[in-house]
């Protein structure tokens, strides 16, 4: 049977190409709440509160996925990223403006300066063997910011997640339901907690939290 019709892979073709051509870290984007006008309402609105709102703007996030038993990638991980990839669940650390969240035993969520995450994704796949995964996914979420004695009672009414410090204490990291939406929460600070949510969903996430924190003061910080 002849073989003329078997597709063949153009001789250029290499299997590191998977990093595409994306867009050089220069280039400039807006943020997914910027229709909000944030600082309008941080100047014009009140200076006290018991909630505090903060959008972390354009900011790179890289989805990692790859076996804890692959030497190269938890290696090479480290060696890039500056700190090991957390193996406790649940869990998050931090190196200097670079935050990695445990999502699953073979899954991480990096946070990084948006104009570090193109070189530190090529400097991964460059120094990494082995079956893993690398998706920069930073178009698609922005992370804000909740902090105040009433933070986490906004947290309260918009999740079923037991949030209460002594069973999610600073440091602990969970994917969860937010009112309707999904979010992946960080107690990173006594009081203060970070949201990573979808772009699509920022708008309705913006209104939910200023309707959740009424009784309470809400304070936007740009």
């Amino acid at each position: 049977m002849s073989d003329l019709n078997t597709p063949q892979a153009p001789a250029s073709y290499e299997h590191h190409c998977a990093s595409l051509n994306q867009q050089p870290p220069e280039v400039a984007g807006q943020s997914p709440l910027h229709h909000a006008d944030l600082a309008t309402h941080a100047s014009q609105g009140p200076a006290q509160g018991n909630v505090i709102f903060r959008e972390l703007p354009l900011l790179g996030h890289l989805t990692l996925r790859g076996s804890q038993s692959n030497t190269s990638f938890m290696q090479g991980c480290a060696s890039v990223l500056g700190i090991p990839l957390p193996i406790t669940p649940l869990s998050m650390v931090t190196h200097h403006d670079v935050s990695i969240r445990w999502i699953s035993p073979d899954e991480w969520l990096v946070i990084l300066p948006n104009s570090q995450a193109f070189a530190v994704e090529q400097s991964l796949r460059a120094c990494i063997t082995g079956h893993y995964s690398i998706v920069n996914v930073s178009g698609g979420q922005t992370l804000i910011e909740l902090s105040g004695p009433d933070a986490v009672n906004v947290l309260k009414k918009s999740m079923s997640l037991d949030v209460h410090p002594s069973v999610f204490p600073v440091g602990k990291v969970a994917s969860s339901l937010f009112a309707k939406t999904t979010a992946i929460l960080s107690h990173t600070e006594e009081n203060c907690y970070q949201l990573v949510i979808r772009r699509s969903f920022s708008d309705y996430i913006w209104l939910w939290i200023q309707a959740a924190s009424q009784e309470y003061g809400l304070v936007v910080r740009t």
